[in-house]
């Protein structure tokens, strides 16, 4: 029953719970289009994975403070995490943007070729993931999102 008194943990998971929803009115403020799927969908504005792992090293500064050993493997998690949100997971969905591309152009061509039978496009294939990494700025705004959101609960508790 100690894991309903984890102060850490908890602002962790609020963090990835907001991030997740605020991302639904940031798009609409962006593109005047309503995006649910966002709340369930990885990568744009803020990095919910940010916001957590930024939210577990603040608590974890709170609680045990910032000499702690486990503060040190707590930064360590969250800058490892934050450097592959914007490195490798971010590369992988440049990629996929142009693999997807590919595919509706191999596709187009199969259609035009071989007159492909009328059917809804989600039937056919089923795209890669696109939305995998971070911009910098995503990230930045997940971990201040994540500290913020912390020291508030820490405050409000």
């Amino acid at each position: 029953m100690e894991m309903l008194t984890n102060f850490p943990f908890w602002s962790a998971i609020a963090a990835i719970f907001f991030a997740q929803f605020v991302k639904v009115p940031i798009q609409f403020i962006a593109t005047r289009h309503w995006d649910w799927s966002l709340l369930t969908s990885t990568g744009g504005m803020p990095s919910s994975h940010s916001a957590a792992v930024t939210a577990l090293t603040t608590g974890v500064a709170l609680e045990a403070g910032m000499d702690s050993p486990v503060f040190a493997v707590s930064a360590m998690f969250a800058i490892i995490t934050m450097f592959d949100a914007t490195g490798v997971r971010r590369q992988a969905g440049e990629q996929a943007i142009v693999l997807n591309q590919l595919v509706a152009d191999f596709n187009k061509i199969i259609k035009e070729a071989k007159h492909w039978p009328e059917k809804p496009e989600q039937e056919k294939r089923k795209e890669l993931k696109e939305l995998l990494g971070h911009k910098p700025i995503e990230v930045f705004f997940g971990g201040l999102t994540g500290v913020a959101l912390t020291l508030l609960l820490y405050l409000a508790i």
